[in-house]
Formats: structure tokens, sequence, C-alpha cells
């Protein structure tokens, strides 16, 4: 354990250096990472609920309406985006890596007698042939994957869509950079979002100028434990998001500056992407 928090404060970890785990589905954070989801005010999880409103009643617009259209959300946490969007007819399909989400959102979904298939499972490894007409991936979970990765599932979303079918999605943008605080911070707590026992948490924020990356990266000591979380982001310019994507075989349809559909300026902080097949 000495030797992990040396190594910590010592060197600087490579691009995309993975976790000790996914954070995400762990049994105790998981269950704070669902309170933030669910949370109308929040956007540390999901965005706020004005926020997805918006998104929704948008991405219906852009679909010309969600009637017999099969759509697949990729990510889709507890269902938030996913019950509005069957709520406008469409055939939705969910897919998120934490399991205390998709159980939520099974649970929520049968109560409100809405017809969404949920699987709980890395969308890394989806694996379907032309079924959906819509594909959206929110909350910029693109640049959190490393480019490798990101080939993987974008050539994966293209071979999931129907010929014409359209993928949404949002990144951050170069913008972004200007609010990301480089920092390092230690602090003590007797229990909270990291673990239900006693901890320190070492804090670094750091930013990759050679490769655009931002990284927030976690040491969390317990009594018995030692874990490094390592959340990245890819900050990405108009550019260099069509090429990542159209490599694929989709086509630019626009930018927009959200999955809300500000008019694309350049001047905030994400970006969204339309593409078709």
């Amino acid at each position: 354990m000495n030797k992990k928090i040396i190594d910590f404060l010592k060197n600087t970890p490579q691009v995309y250096a993975e976790s000790d785990g996914a954070f995400w589905d762990d049994e105790h954070i998981s269950k704070h990472m669902l309170a933030a989801h669910l949370n109308p005010d929040c956007d540390n999880a999901s965005r706020k609920q004005d926020g997805i409103i918006n998104s929704v009643n948008w991405i219906e617009k852009l679909c010309d309406g969600g009637s017999n259209k099969k759509l697949l959300d990729l990510g889709c946490g507890p269902g938030i985006y996913a019950e509005m969007l069957a709520a406008k007819g469409f055939q939705v399909t969910g897919i998120d890596f934490s399991k205390r989400s998709i159980d939520y959102a099974v649970e929520s979904s049968q109560k409100k007698n809405l017809d969404i298939i949920y699987h709980y499972q890395n969308y890394l490894n989806i694996d379907y042939r032309e079924e959906f007409d819509v594909v959206i991936l929110i909350y910029c979970d693109l640049g959190v994957l490393s480019p490798e990765n990101r080939r993987i599932l974008l050539n994966k979303i293209y071979r999931a869509l129907k010929p014409g079918g359209m993928l949404v999605l949002d990144v951050f943008h170069e913008p972004y950079i200007k609010s990301f605080e480089e920092m390092q911070s230690v602090s003590y707590e007797q229990n909270g979002f990291w673990s239900p026992e006693a901890y320190v948490v070492m804090q670094r924020n750091q930013f990759y100028e050679e490769s655009n990356n931002t990284l927030e990266q976690y040491l969390v000591i317990t009594e018995e434990h030692c874990k490094c979380y390592n959340i990245w982001n890819q900050i990405y310019s108009k550019e260099f998001l069509e090429k990542e994507v159209t490599e694929t075989g989709l086509t630019l349809v626009n930018f927009f500056d959200d999955v809300q559909g500000k008019e694309y300026t350049g001047l905030e902080e994400t970006i969204c992407g339309v593409f078709r097949k």
C-alpha cells in the first residue's frame, strides 16, 4: 500500500491508464451514483431535469417523431432519458454497466407500464446488426474511452444502425479546458461517496496538453484497501470529432453546441454531433 501511495505521488499516469475497478458498479459507490442520477437539480451523473426534457424533445423533433422507431440508449443509467423517449413512442433499448442503475430502471419501467428493454452490459460488447433507427450516447461518454475502445464502439454503433439510421452524441469541446482546474488535494472522510468506512482520498486533476486529455484521479485509502480511480476525458475540436466518427462510414449531418439542439457557435464546453449511416 505504501508503494502505491508513493507511486501515485511520484508518477504521472500514462494517458488512459486503467482504474483499479469499475467504481460505477461498486456496491457502495453505485448507491451515491444512483442518487446523483435521480436528483433533478444535480448534473454530476445525469444532466439536470430541464436539460434532459429539452434533449428528449429535440431528439424527437430530429427524428420526425418516435413512433415505430427503435432507439438504442448507450450508458442509459437508471433510464431517465429512456422513459421519456419511450413515452414519445420510441421502442427503446437501454444498456448500462451499473447493475444498480439497470435494476432501478427495470423496476421503474414496470411500475410505469413502459415497454423498455434493458441490459446490464458493457456497451463495448454490443453486437447488433442494422437493428436501430437511432443510437444516442449522451453525457460525453465517448471521450471517457481510450482511442482503441472508441474505434471499437463507433464501429459497433455503425453496424447496429439501419441504413439511414442516426447517431446523436456529445463530447467535451475545446472551451472546456478553460474551466478545468489542475490541482492536488488530500482529505479525510469518516464515510462518504468513496467508502462506507473512514477513508483518505487524494485527488489529482491534470491536463495532458499533447493529447488534449483531462484526468481526474482519485486514490482512496481505507485501513484495508487502496484503490486508484482514473476518470479520463478526450477534449475534441469539431474537426477531430468529425474525423473520428466518419472513419466508421457514418456521414456528418450537423454540429450543435449541446444535445438540446442549440445552434453551433463553438463557444460552449460541449459539442453535439449528429451523424447518419
